[in-house]
């Protein structure tokens, strides 16, 4: 296929790149522009059509889903994606070339490995995937426990009862996927335990943005609190 597309490298190591850098914005909102991960997923003497294939195939094979919101296309990462882009990183015959990668892609491949273990599936979906020790089985055992950290990093970081999202995120290192972390601190909201404000602190990374929780609504949601 790199002959005839323009590809500047592999299949293996475009779909790689494009399953790691899709994974790496999605951690700030589930669905990303397609035209803004081809953007950031090519290299120099790369053109957005040569990845036309590349896309084909992860969506066939299911690791991604597009669909089209008001005229935007927008892709997300399946538990198969996870899987392959697993796959991928662990593959000998794939690597970044000297000068081919940038910080963000560097620490995008770190935090992989850093938070494989809790939202990686480890089997196929369709086969019955024995429960990682201490992970959280419900959203009730996380509600408790998500409250005795907040107690504990508002009371150790002097945040006034504003603790950031990401913080929260980092420090909850029980086997909870990052979509499923998002749905249950919005279910907390809705049950009036936590508010979850918009806006960022000054001086905030991007990596503490994606480590937040992106509402379509509200925009970022940068803050969890507890109502009075």
């Amino acid at each position: 296929m790199a002959s005839t597309t323009g590809l500047q490298g592999t299949e293996l190591q475009a779909k790689t790149r494009v399953l790691l850098t899709l994974w790496q914005m999605g951690r700030a909102q589930e669905k990303v522009k397609k035209s803004e991960l081809t953007r950031q997923s090519k290299r120099s003497r790369e053109k957005a059509g040569d990845y036309k294939d590349i896309f084909n195939d992860l969506q066939s094979d299911e690791a991604i889903a597009i669909v089209t919101e008001k005229r935007v296309a927008k892709v997300s990462l399946t538990d198969k994606g996870l899987q392959t882009l697993g796959e991928g990183l662990k593959n000998p015959e794939f690597c970044f070339e000297p000068t081919q990668v940038g910080s963000r892609l560097a620490n995008a491949v770190l935090d992989w490995y850093r938070q494989s273990d809790a939202n990686v599936p480890t089997a196929p979906v369709t086969e019955k995937v024995e429960a990682k020790e201490g992970a959280i089985a419900s959203y009730e055992d996380f509600k408790s426990k998500i409250l005795a950290l907040f107690e504990k990093l508002d009371k150790g970081y002097n945040y006034s009862g504003l603790v950031p999202i990401w913080h929260l995120r980092r420090e909850f290192r029980e086997g909870v996927g990052r979509e499923q972390f998002n749905e249950w601190m919005m279910e907390m909201q809705a049950q009036k335990l936590f508010y979850l404000q918009s806006g960022e602190a000054r001086g905030a990374t991007d990596d503490q943005k994606q480590d937040s929780i992106t509402s379509e609504v509200r925009g970022l949601l940068f803050y969890a609190s507890q109502p009075s």
